[in-house]
């Protein structure tokens, strides 16, 4: 049995060499070869490896044989008993695919067009996603129990322009569409930023529910925030789960007591301290969310027009200036900016997270690999998901709509 590591140097992916879409078909092969009960999958698998030999030249199908099945020395193999299958688009560096392969589900099909996720969801993975959505021939996406796509949020938040389907990613997720209407999965579950619900005088989310109306599919939705399922962040975002033949019931998710952000620091480490005048307040109360607003940077961004007490705020989300006590949560780590984090106020000293606990706190398994680069790893999981809230989650849908 060959060991995926041993396969990998010679694929040379750490690069992708020009050539991922070939390694995607290659990696896609490997992975789900033995998943050919029917004859249909069989012949798709065979079409992926009669794709990348043509192309790569990497080795021969009798010699491919022989070494299959193939040791998947990852941090994150499938599990050896499949109880539903899924499809990860929008796959990031693989938040969806965690979670849902700890609860038995077999990934069948990922799609990712960042390079630098690719990367990164190989390294834990063994899988090179697919890239661009747009172009993909949706011949090659098997059938699968269930559609994931945390589908780019940037068109719907506050933080971006709020161009909506006007804008070209906002235009990605009637790619979503046409792979549901071919394979008809039988539950659609999609995540996006907390504002997609009041966008454009809500009549974007009403355009989405619509489409999956007119699919056949019955549409629940609602607002989850990361802070009730064991992680210290104040992220919230929707979630929107359908199916063919009844709704979703919400209420029955279980959920968790706020943590508190301090239980999820690292003892020790190359600590990024706050090197310039700051005021920490003497009253530091706790909002309803958990946050506790602790101090700010003394750096006036702006007088003329604020409120009394909010000239230290600054323009970008009036939060990069405050200061957030670790008895309380962490605001939602963003994606836009290259630090990612925001200052804490802990043991005395202000600080930011490290890139360590960033991904502690949104949940991701101490084995997880990350890429070299630091400003990647600040993106990558600002835009990832929070894996403890996707798996509660999951539970459900696998109760509810999956027996």
């Amino acid at each position: 049995m060959l060991a995926y590591s041993k396969l990998r140097e010679k694929l040379n992916v750490e690069s992708l060499n020009g050539e991922a879409e070939d390694l995607a078909f290659l990696t896609h092969y490997l992975h789900n070869y033995t998943q050919g009960e029917t004859d249909s999958f069989k012949e798709r698998a065979q079409k992926y490896f009669d794709r990348v030999n043509q192309d790569l030249n990497i080795v021969s199908e009798p010699e491919l044989q022989a070494m299959l099945p193939i040791k998947w020395d990852v941090p994150f193999p499938s599990p050896k008993i499949k109880e539903f299958s899924f499809i990860d688009l929008f796959a990031g560096i693989g938040g969806f695919r965690i979670p849902m392969q700890e609860l038995g589900g077999k990934c069948v099909f990922s799609s990712e067009f960042n390079y630098h996720a690719q990367r990164a969801y190989e390294l834990n993975f063994g899988e090179i996603p697919f890239g661009d959505i747009t172009k993909l021939d949706t011949d090659i996406v098997p059938k699968h129990n269930v559609l994931c796509a945390g589908f780019p949020c940037q068109p719907f938040s506050i933080s971006g322009k709020m161009k909506g389907f006007e804008d070209t990613r906002g235009t990605l997720i009637y790619h979503v569409f046409e792979i549901i209407e071919k394979r008809m999965p039988d539950v659609v579950l999609l995540e996006n930023v907390k504002h997609l619900i009041y966008h454009d005088g809500k009549r974007t989310i009403a355009t989405i529910v619509h489409h999956l109306e007119e699919l056949g599919y019955q549409v629940s939705k609602k607002v989850l925030n990361a802070s009730d399922f064991g992680v210290p962040q104040n992220r919230e975002r929707i979630i929107i789960i359908g199916h063919k033949d009844r709704k979703f019931d919400f209420s029955k998710i279980e959920r968790r007591s706020k943590p508190v952000l301090k239980n999820f620091l690292d003892k020790e480490n190359d600590f990024e301290y706050l090197d310039e005048p700051y005021t920490i307040l003497e009253d530091q109360k706790r909002q309803d969310s958990g946050l506790i607003f602790a101090g700010y940077r003394n750096k006036t961004i702006r007088k003329a027009g604020v409120r009394p007490g909010t000239e230290h705020l600054s323009r970008v989300h009036k939060q990069p200036n405050r200061i957030y006590s670790t008895e309380g949560i962490h605001p939602a780590l963003p994606s836009q900016e290259s630090s990612g984090r925001f200052w804490i106020l802990h043991e005395g000293m202000v600080r930011k997270l490290t890139i360590q606990e960033c991904y502690r706190i949104m949940g991701f398994p101490k084995s997880f690999k990350m890429i070299y680069s630091r400003g990647e790893r600040y993106r990558q999981i600002g835009n990832s998901v929070a894996i403890p809230m996707i798996k509660a989650v999951v539970k459900q849908i696998k109760a509810q709509l999956l027996n």
